[in-house]
């Protein structure tokens, strides 16, 4: 298991969309653990590549996540910490595949709705990364200063999480419509 600089931080962001629907009728686990891989592609094109998911061996539920984030390749293995219906806490230790090659990351995925009035509610999409002792050791054989590694992810991540938010938002709006009708 890598070993996480949790005092460093390589990214944070955090976006949220406002979806026409009561707080009720969401429910983030149910979505995010019955996400169908076309959907997930759909979130944040050309991004997004695959998603499924599993549990760890003691039964928590897991999101795996494949994706481009700038010029990396992330291979998300996101344990659930909190997995409710209005708050899903996910938490890995992603495989990094960049251009000079192969790291790990933690990455923090945090979603969240809050209720605005009865009608409408607000989606938020957190997303923090912070090295391991892997990936420092990792960017000092490449000759790159962690804070140059940091504004890179930070560009790179930002940008993402805040294309991927609306449409995660309008994604969790059509499974609530979905599930209502059944």
């Amino acid at each position: 298991m890598s070993e996480v600089v949790s005092n460093l931080t390589l990214s944070s962001s955090a976006f949220s969309h406002v979806i026409d629907i009561p707080i009720e009728q969401v429910d983030i686990a149910d979505w995010l653990f019955n996400l169908p891989e076309a959907e997930y592609q759909r979130c944040c094109p050309p991004d997004h590549i695959s998603a499924g998911a599993t549990w760890t061996d003691n039964g928590k539920p897991m999101s795996i996540n494949v994706e481009m984030i700038g010029q990396t390749l992330m291979v998300q293995h996101y344990v659930g910490e909190i997995a409710e219906k209005h708050h899903c806490r996910m938490v890995s230790i992603s495989d990094a595949f960049t251009p000079n090659g192969r790291t790990r990351v933690q990455v923090i995925w945090d979603l969240s709705v809050t209720e605005i009035d009865d009608k409408i509610c607000e989606y938020t999409n957190s997303v923090v990364a912070h090295p391991t002792k892997e990936f420092l050791e990792f960017i000092k054989q490449h000759n790159i200063r962690f804070e140059d590694a940091a504004t890179a992810r930070q560009r790179d991540g930002g940008d993402h999480n805040r294309r991927e938010t609306p449409l995660f938002a309008e994604s969790i709006k059509r499974r609530a419509l979905t599930r209502s009708k059944m």
